[in-house]
């Protein structure tokens, strides 16, 4: 009899315990974003973004590539380099965990219309997230 009860003792502590455990969760189901590289390989230059939710704004929000001229591109990055890096200098006015780094962004040289583009595109997509504005006129929407 004590065998028996020691028996059924181990039995529902083993369903209990396999009862209580947690499925473990499937690599699939946890979708990682990819970083988004803006490289010129001929100038040597790249900026590597991890922003969450930018690799979906350029491929779901952003203006098709060619729907802005490269001239047009470069003017406004100028512009929105010039107000970011002067926001990293200044980390007890603006938060230092949003902007991070300086970005040497050379006016005289010509980086290519891919990394103008993406470029524009992360300074669109950050003023939206970080309800930003960098100048320019454009809207400030959130991203949900």
């Amino acid at each position: 009899m004590k065998l028996l009860k020691q028996l059924l003792f181990f039995i529902s502590f083993g369903l209990l315990v396999s009862a209580c455990s947690v499925s473990p969760i499937k690599k699939n189901s946890i979708q990682k974003e990819k970083p988004v590289v803006i490289a010129n390989d001929s100038l040597e230059y790249e900026i590597i973004i991890i922003d969450i939710g930018f690799t979906t704004f350029l491929n779901s929000v952003a203006k098709p590539v060619g729907f802005y001229s490269q001239f047009y591109l470069e003017t406004r990055n100028r512009a929105w380099v010039i107000a970011w890096n002067n926001r990293v200098q200044n980390p007890s006015q603006f938060n230092p965990n949003v902007y991070e780094n300086s970005i040497d962004y050379q006016a005289n040289t010509d980086y290519g219309y891919d990394v103008n583009y993406k470029l524009f595109n992360y300074f669109l997509f950050a003023q939206q997230k970080y309800r930003m504005n960098l100048g320019g006129g454009f809207r400030v929407n959130r991203i949900n």
